[in-house]
């Protein structure tokens, strides 16, 4: 038994507690796991603090009021144990439960595997089948759990849960939108996200909880583009997943670094690679609104970056993610097309460096990423050339990219000391005059503060006479 729940068996003696759901189940399949189940008799608020007290720095709260349940987190912050409390007999427990390979129990003191409902023959045949025909009806987040569940242990629904998981499709928009994100969290964030994701549109669950995706079908692109809009979306979350695997073959000597990276926690439990795959996902959320046909009959798709980016931070409002996870995904959506621009002006200048990470800073390497995973997923007309020349710019940027993560150069004049030498007020001038000569430093036009101010004077006098 592990550390978590040996120490759990010693609080809570005397206590009739059974591990059960997917504690057990992986314990069987020989997965290891960070989270563990715990039905308890008695009072539960005690029997969490208790455990919580017999773990110094251990969190303990309420998880849900709905259902009762508290969490216990572990000092290090490594593992949870979540207890819940056991109403009846652990039989009519686990008969309330969701799937057969869920429905599993074992006493926390010790003995053998309670198996009603064949969960064990179910295991064995990687099938995914519900403990009874009214499991989704009593909660329809089962219904996504069900293709999350199968792209985590790589089980297949029979058709009775397939059924009835496409019958309660709608009734997940009746589910508090931070259960839903919490599963598709967990299916966007996986080892297969995209099994996961077309097994939501196998089920019709797509359009409850990622509505966005479903205008992207059929929305054809230019000849670049070999794909449509939808398809080219889950080409470039495949692609960007590669990248996390495998990034050396594209990011050359950054991958190191890259992997590093993407390897942060960012928010919400998501490191910056799987949130990154939101901004995979959304990247293109609004090409269909922005598709039009240019004069000499191209398709084009101007200002889908921007308005991406709102219906991105949109659609993770929704969800109730937090702000940072919000921004961090409109922030990639807004700037996705950035380095495209700039592989016709190779070679590039330190200014045309200096302005990419302006625009796109504090998420320039990340911004950088998705690129490569979506130029990588674009394999139209001129493919192999144009792919060549955006990985060849993309490598220069993303280690200009990742040296900028500690920070810009520190400037060569403060800005009230420029505003003293020219006279100046505080305001827009000003701003524009320090933005003027941060580019100038990176450039190598200017070393030291004499030669700042001089550009800064030189600069202020072609524009009018200073203010002050």
């Amino acid at each position: 038994m592990s550390g978590p729940l040996q120490t759990a068996r010693g609080a809570l003696a005397g206590t009739e507690a059974w591990v059960v759901g997917g504690a057990v189940r992986d314990r069987l399949l020989g997965r290891a796991t960070a989270d563990f189940d715990l039905v308890v008799a008695g009072d539960l608020r005690g029997h969490a603090r208790a455990l919580a007290r017999s773990l110094q720095g251990a969190a303990v709260f309420p998880l849900s009021e709905a259902f009762g349940a508290w969490r216990v987190i572990g000092p290090a912050r490594d593992w949870n144990v979540d207890l819940s409390l056991l109403e009846g007999r652990i039989e009519d427990d686990l008969a309330r439960r969701d799937f057969t390979v869920n429905a599993l129990a074992q006493p926390l003191a010790g003995g053998e595997v309670l198996d009603l409902f064949d969960g064990r023959a179910h295991l064995a045949a990687r099938r995914l089948a519900l403990v009874s025909p009214e499991a989704l009806a009593a909660d329809p987040l089962r219904a996504l759990r069900l293709a999350r569940l199968t792209c985590e242990l790589g089980f297949e629904p029979d058709p009775e849960a397939r059924a009835s998981a496409r019958e309660h499709a709608p009734r997940l928009a009746e589910v508090s939108p931070e259960r839903v994100f919490a599963e598709l969290k967990r299916i966007v964030g996986g080892e297969d996200p995209l099994r996961g994701l077309t097994q939501m549109d196998e089920l019709g669950l797509t359009a409850v909880v990622l509505p966005e995706l479903e205008p992207l079908r059929d929305v054809q692109q230019s000849d670049y583009h070999h794909l449509d809009v939808h398809a080219h979306t889950l080409a470039v979350l495949r692609e960007l997943v590669e990248l996390e695997r495998d990034p050396a073959a594209a990011l050359g000597e950054h991958a190191g670094a890259a992997a590093d990276l993407l390897a942060e926690p960012l928010a919400d439990d998501l490191t910056r690679g799987q949130a990154l795959r939101f901004g995979a996902l959304l990247h293109d959320a609004a090409k269909p609104q922005t598709r039009a046909l240019s004069v000499e009959g191209r398709v084009t798709f101007l200002g889908h970056d921007e308005q991406g980016a709102e219906l991105a931070r949109g659609a993770l409002a929704r969800l109730r993610a937090s702000e940072r996870l919000r921004a961090y995904v409109a922030t990639v959506t807004r700037h996705h097309l950035r380095l495209g621009f700039l592989v016709h002006r190779r070679p590039l200048s330190r200014r045309d460096v200096h302005r990419y990470l302006r625009a796109c800073e504090p998420l320039a390497a990340d911004v950088t990423i998705l690129s490569v995973a979506d130029r990588l997923a674009t394999r139209g007309r001129n493919a192999e050339p144009a792919i060549a020349a955006h990985l060849e710019v993309a490598r220069e940027l993303l280690g200009q990219a990742l040296a900028w993560r500690s920070g810009p150069p520190a400037p060569l004049v403060r800005g009230d000391d420029l505003a003293d030498e020219l006279g100046l007020e505080p305001g827009p001038e000003l701003g524009r005059l320090l933005d003027a000569l941060a580019e100038a430093q990176f450039a190598g036009e200017v070393r030291d503060r004499a030669g700042a101010v001089r550009l800064a004077r030189s600069l202020a006098q072609r524009t009018g006479p200073a203010a002050g």
